[in-house]
């Protein structure tokens, strides 16, 4: 059969999304996510602007030589905005693939790995009390596996930590908006010094290893505010307390920086929450430079993409760590648990449980149960989008915040 139609769903069920509508002739629909945090709308019209009209009369089944349509064909390559857009096709035509066959995309992608997939939830606090409970309360609802994000002295807000407990967990959401809920005009700025988290962080550490014990996986992410040297001395100084991985510590555009934190530190690294290509991660993977992969499958081209991606990993050792926030909507996080549940390489799953109004516009067929998370058995992703209840939520613009040092120089996030 082939693609009947292509419709773009812009929507805002608590944080914005973009999602894509695939419909074939004979009338199964297909969805996939296209979300680029604080900047939907430039993937929407990449969407609506420029690819839906190639893709009408395309047979459906094709999905490798769609995916090298949308890349090799359009001659400008990578990016946020083109790999998320490519992502949102691809995820599309995989959940009509596994609909037509009646099965659970997983089963596609060579059957389970494994019987569920292990998450790790996020705790924060602007103190170390807040913290303690919020680690405590993720803990007593079953997560083994606790990424963790503290204040630092003499700092304000800063990414990452939350500021309120809500529905029982410290939700933290970085897109901000105006104070009354309207669109931003532009994005906050928040102030960091990182002599100052050089210092507090490892003590930190230490206290959670006596408040909690050695059982406890302990992640964090350094989001790329360190320099190369900055970050081999942060990894070194962290190893006492056997972090499962330190996240981001510097900005790895410079593939060839790791190399220093690596000569450093026996500290696991997870790098590619920003990264959208293999091409990427070339250097990471063949110097074994890291040992998890970050991207999400909504920005690195979907699941063909990620899927070779882990499978090149995997030859060196290298596990998945996918990125699973709230800014990837439910079709994206159902993308990700299917291939957590195919792939051989897996490591662990981001999850940041979505608002329930998210949910009401998204029904979903994944479950967590004391720490992990299940894919569901429906046929597809198991993920359907509501039109009509995400037709009341429209688009409100959110920005990310922006970062400077104490002198206001722009630096990292």
């Amino acid at each position: 059969m082939t693609i009947q139609s292509i419709d773009v769903n812009v929507s805002s069920p608590g944080r914005n999304f973009v999602t894509l509508k695939v419909v074939t002739a004979d009338g199964v629909v297909g969805w996939g996510d296209a979300t680029l945090n604080g900047r939907e709308l430039s993937v929407a019209a990449y969407l609506s602007e420029h690819l839906a009209s190639t893709l009408i009369g395309r047979d459906e089944d094709r999905i490798e030589d769609t995916w090298q349509y949308l890349y090799r064909g359009a001659y400008w390559r990578r990016g946020p905005v083109t790999m998320a857009a490519i992502a949102a096709v691809d995820m599309a035509l995989w959940d009509i693939k596994a609909k037509k066959a009646g099965v659970p995309l997983y089963q596609l992608l060579g059957g389970a790995s494994r019987d569920r997939v292990r998450v790790y939830c996020h705790a924060s606090g602007t103190d170390y009390p807040a913290l303690k409970d919020a680690i405590s309360g993720y803990l007593d609802a079953g997560y083994t596996a606790v990424r963790v994000q503290t204040g630092v002295p003499g700092l304000g807000q800063i990414y990452g930590v939350s500021t309120t407990k809500a529905g029982g967990r410290y939700d933290y959401e970085p897109a901000h908006r105006a104070a009354d809920g309207s669109a931003a005009t532009a994005p906050i700025e928040e102030v960091w010094d990182t002599r100052a988290y050089l210092s507090h962080m490892p003590s930190v550490f230490g206290r959670i290893r006596e408040d909690f014990g050695t059982g406890v996986r302990i992640l964090h992410d350094g989001h790329h505010r360190m320099t190369p040297i900055e970050a081999a001395r942060f990894a070194k100084d962290v190893e006492p307390y056997d972090l499962f991985w330190l996240e981001d510590c510097t900005p790895a555009e410079d593939q060839a920086a790791l190399r220093l934190v690596r000569q450093h530190s026996t500290t696991p690294l997870a790098i590619g929450e920003v990264f959208n290509s293999v091409y990427d991660y070339q250097t990471l993977i063949t110097e074994r430079l890291i040992d998890y992969v970050r991207s999400a499958v909504t920005h690195t081209g979907g699941i063909t993409a990620m899927k070779k991606l882990l499978d090149f990993a995997g030859i060196y050792g290298i596990k998945s760590g996918m990125h699973g926030p709230t800014d990837v909507s439910p079709v994206g996080m159902a993308a990700a648990l299917h291939l957590d549940m195919a792939i051989h390489n897996f490591g662990i799953q981001e999850y940041m449980p979505h608002s329930e109004v998210t949910l009401e516009v998204f029904r979903t067929s994944y479950t967590f149960e004391r720490g992990f998370l299940h894919p569901g058995d429906a046929p597809g992703l198991g993920v359907e989008l509501d039109e009509d209840a995400a037709s009341a939520f429209p688009y409100t613009a959110a920005y990310l915040p922006v970062n400077r040092l104490q002198d206001g120089t722009v630096h990292d996030w």
